[in-house]
């Protein structure tokens, strides 16, 4: 796990490249903490800053061919490098390091473009052919890895975070509207969008190749795809047949993830996906078991009994983060800082903190069991939408929006807790029923609910804004075919997962401090093998994740593997007050004056939430995240925009 940065356009004298190299590269020195390197080639530059993982001695970054004709940095993990190398060697290459990143030359030597096919890992990729004059950038499947592009001053500049381009091109740092919304409606900017007005991202599963004259050429190689609602898959005799092919795909993607030159670690949060990972990482060979998980104050959020059950079970040497709401308050604008986006929830506080532990401890990986819930069909969402469904073939049922008391057990202020509140919350965007959004129509409205608060003509410019609308043109003909599980799964990986969950809870808090995640759950195959289930292998009833319970058998406690999902949160907008008292920070910024200033909220209106969540009458989850989300916009605007204009 690394950072990288770099640019091609119009050339520099090299001493002047290499300063504006070390000037972008340094600001992802949390990314890499163990060395610099770079590349200049007349219009061409590349900057790595390492976190030695693989091949301590000799892997540093950038890595050429044999000819010194094509380099490349990275930032991330091939997992499948050995056998790729293997390969390569029978055809005649001749390698120089023991690391993963060698194979990336001499796989575009022989594959051109399509080399990133070939890669199982969580990448972003910029590689430079000096012999035609082109430059490449890819970007993993799932979008584990950020990458981020801008133009300016006549040249494309890339980087692992937004930071680094801000660095050679200050005139970035300006909020987008367009990316503000999403935010606040998706829960993220959707790719290539980003928060910052001319600052891309690479979609996950793209490759990006400029030439030489400035012809640019973007290429998606990969994306989630599941079968035809007349097409089921023939491929598995018996759920027990298709349950142990998934135990054995699930512990060979953990194996591969346990590659590592230093000591690896996991994150244990007390529920299936997690300790399924663990589990699975002593059948794949591990033989000392290290974990990590957090512990909250508040009785909704806390897992402790769950997290000690498997460190017993597994015997592991285990360690503990206790959270306050204070602590994670404190925190919070070190987490927007890495985040570089406005955030609706606190939840990857606690976990940047966990990974500053991590790194105290000495490691510098961990496995978690981040996507199984995108992957199995987990999330009560993709329950609520059965449900909805069902009820929706007889609107004026009263019995079957009961089955929504079945769900969120877990949250203080239910949805559920009231039949006539469920019916209501529930009971909106019904009319789009066969829209491929539909399951996330009450969600996003909610989220939406901060919109209200934007300034006056903020507000205004999104009047002819259709989020649905605008969302689904961006999704694939092919959707319209598929299941209704099928659809739900796609838009959730596309928004929530790639938007959200990697960016602030996955890499940015972890690569806070220097601390590499790994996704077994997310390794493609698992995904392509998940994709291909029927729908009732999935959820079954009201079970969710059936096939990966039944494919668990016997490796959990069974207090743990039949455990009904509850997603990991922390408190949110209460973390903000001690007391009735707002953190000083928190005043500051959500101050008339302040909101005023920065021109993107209602001062009125924000002045409203602020007490209503000052006198903890703010319950619900519109207000929660409608007050996060202001607060985090307003860290952005600080450190990035008004910084800049200082």
């Amino acid at each position: 796990m690394c950072g990288i940065a770099g640019f091609m356009g119009i050339p520099d004298a090299p001493d002047v490249a290499r300063a504006t190299l070390e000037r972008m590269i340094r600001t992802l020195h949390h990314r890499g903490p163990d060395g610099y390197g770079f590349h200049v080639d007349g219009g061409a530059g590349l900057a790595h800053a390492r976190l030695a993982v693989i091949d301590l001695v000799t892997g540093a970054q950038p890595i050429a061919n044999e000819r010194g004709n094509v380099w490349t940095v990275f930032n991330g993990e091939i997992f499948n490098y050995r056998t790729l190398r293997a390969e390569l060697e029978q055809r005649g290459h001749r390698f120089a390091t023991q690391s993963d990143t060698e194979v990336i030359v001499h796989l575009y030597e022989e594959h051109g473009d399509r080399f990133v096919e070939h890669l199982n890992g969580d990448f972003a990729i910029a590689l430079w052919d000096g012999e035609r004059r082109r430059l490449v950038l890819a970007r993993d499947r799932c979008g584990v890895r950020p990458l981020y592009f801008t133009r300016a001053a006549g040249r494309l500049w890339f980087g692992s975070e937004i930071k680094a381009l801000l660095a050679c091109a200050p005139g970035r740092a300006r909020i987008d509207p367009a990316g503000l919304a999403q935010s606040f409606t998706y829960w993220g900017p959707i790719d290539p969008g980003s928060v910052f007005a001319g600052v891309e991202s690479l979609p996950p599963g793209h490759l990006l190749a400029i030439e030489s004259d400035g012809r640019e050429s973007l290429g998606r190689y990969w994306d989630w795809s599941f079968p035809g609602r007349e097409t089921p898959s023939q491929r598995w005799r018996s759920v027990e047949h298709a349950a142990a092919e998934l135990r054995e795909l699930l512990t060979d993607a953990v194996r591969l993830r346990l590659q590592a030159d230093v000591p690896l670690g996991a994150y244990l949060s007390g529920g299936l996906d997690s300790s399924a990972v663990v589990a699975l990482m002593r059948e794949a060979g591990a033989t000392r078991l290290r974990s990590f998980s957090i512990a909250f104050d508040d009785a909704e959020f806390d897992e402790s009994e769950q997290q000690q059950a498997m460190v017993r079970h597994l015997d592991c040497e285990h360690s503990t983060l206790r959270c306050t709401r204070r602590s994670i308050g404190e925190a919070f604008p070190a987490l927007v800082r890495h985040a570089e986006a406005p955030i609706l929830r606190t939840a990857g506080v606690p976990l940047m903190l966990l990974a500053q532990q991590v790194r105290q401890d000495g490691y510098k990986v961990v496995l978690t069991g981040e996507g199984a819930d995108e992957v199995f069909g987990g999330y009560d969402l993709f329950k609520e939408a059965k449900v909805r469904r069902f009820w929706a073939r007889q609107p004026d049922s009263h019995f079957r929006p009961l089955l929504l008391g079945r769900l969120y057990g877990y949250l203080e202020n239910s949805p559920v807790r009231h039949a006539a509140l469920a019916q209501s919350f529930f009971g909106r965007g019904m009319e789009h029923l066969d829209r491929p959004v539909f399951a996330h129509v009450p969600r996003w409205a909610s989220s939406r609910h901060a919109l209200r608060f934007l300034a006056p003509e903020l507000h205004a410019s999104l009047d002819d804004w259709d989020p649905l609308a605008w969302y689904e043109q961006r999704l694939p003909p092919t959707i319209h075919g598929w299941s209704p599980l099928a659809r739900d799964q796609y838009v959730e990986a596309k928004t929530l997962l790639a938007s959200y969950l990697l960016p602030a809870q996955g890499d940015r808090p972890a690569m806070a401090h220097s601390v590499e995640g790994r996704f077994p759950f997310l390794d493609h195959r698992v995904i392509e093998f998940a994709n291909a289930l029927p729908d009732r292998w999935k959820i079954r009833g009201m079970t969710e994740k059936y096939l990966l319970r039944r494919a668990l058998d016997g490796l959990l406690p069974e207090a743990i593997r039949s455990r009904t999902k509850q997603p990991y949160r922390a408190p949110d907008q209460s973390s903000f007050f001690v007391d009735g008292e707002p953190l000083d920070y928190v005043a500051e910024l959500m101050g008339e004056a302040r909101i005023r200033d920065a021109g993107y909220f209602d001062a009125p209106a924000v002045g409203r939430l602020f007490e209503k969540c000052r006198h903890g009458r703010a319950i619900g989850f519109a207000d929660n995240q409608a007050f996060v989300g202001i607060l985090s916009t307003m860290l952005v605007h600080e450190h990035f925009v008004r910084r800049a204009a200082a």
